[in-house]
């Protein structure tokens, strides 16, 4: 597995993985990312794990870079050599869904593009586990992977100025909850009653990278009855 530590701006330093993503790499950069932590303490202002990269940020004239580039790319290699998984913490957040085209507007459009039934969409959307790699766009938004190959499409051609809160959308083979109202360009075929991201929680965004994510499919009189309830983990 070779990788590549490189300067992130003036006071970064970014770790890049050359191979595809999956899930025990995700855990392998987690625990390099928990290892800086420890490492470097109150020097480090911030890490960001996705995909294939751990970039740290450090307080300037805190750190010696150089001698953090040879502390990572150290921990790299010896995450290299090591095969297994590291013995990372794992949650599953299950997320409830309402599949209905009322409230998603790209769900007929898909079934009839796919040539499917909507039932279809929804079993094989809901029908397995997703893997959070990676946060961003908008705070608690979260890139779920891998979607059905059957299920798979590109973006909107234009995107939407607005994209509602809890709308549960696919772009080619990944997935990801809208947590705020947004511009957004995935196609939405459901919604999704569980607030992602709340300010008064703590942490503040419900999914983080490494997580598994379930969406089990609920009917109009439980979308109602569900609104701004916790997920169940």
């Amino acid at each position: 597995m070779k990788f590549d530590v490189g300067p992130a701006g003036d006071v970064g330093l970014r770790l890049v993985f050359s191979q595809s993503p999956k899930p025990s790499l995700t855990y392998s950069l987690l625990a390099l990312q928990s290892a800086a932590r420890r490492q470097f303490s109150d020097a480090l202002m911030d890490s960001i794990v996705s995909y294939t990269t751990l970039t740290l940020f450090f307080h300037p004239l805190t750190v010696d870079r150089e001698r953090a580039q040879r502390w990572l790319e150290d921990q790299a290699r010896a995450a290299c050599d090591s095969p297994d998984s590291p013995d990372t913490e794992r949650n599953t957040v299950t997320l409830p869904v309402l599949y209905h085209p009322s409230v998603a507007q790209d769900l007929e459009w898909l079934a009839e593009n796919q040539n499917m039934s909507i039932d279809d969409i929804i079993e094989l959307h809901s029908g397995k586990d997703y893997f959070a790699y990676a946060t961003g766009f908008a705070p608690g938004f979260c890139y779920l992977g891998t979607v059905d190959e059957r299920l798979a499409t590109p973006r909107l051609a234009t995107p939407r100025a607005n994209v509602p809160p809890g709308s549960v959308a696919i772009a080619d083979q990944q997935t990801a909850v809208y947590p705020c109202s947004s511009p957004g360009g995935w196609r939405v075929i459901g919604t999704c009653p569980t607030r992602l991201f709340d300010l008064n929680s703590d942490p503040a965004a419900l999914l983080c990278v490494g997580d598994t994510v379930k969406f089990e499919p609920i009917s109009m009189a439980e979308f109602r009855a569900a609104q701004d309830t916790p997920a169940k983990q």
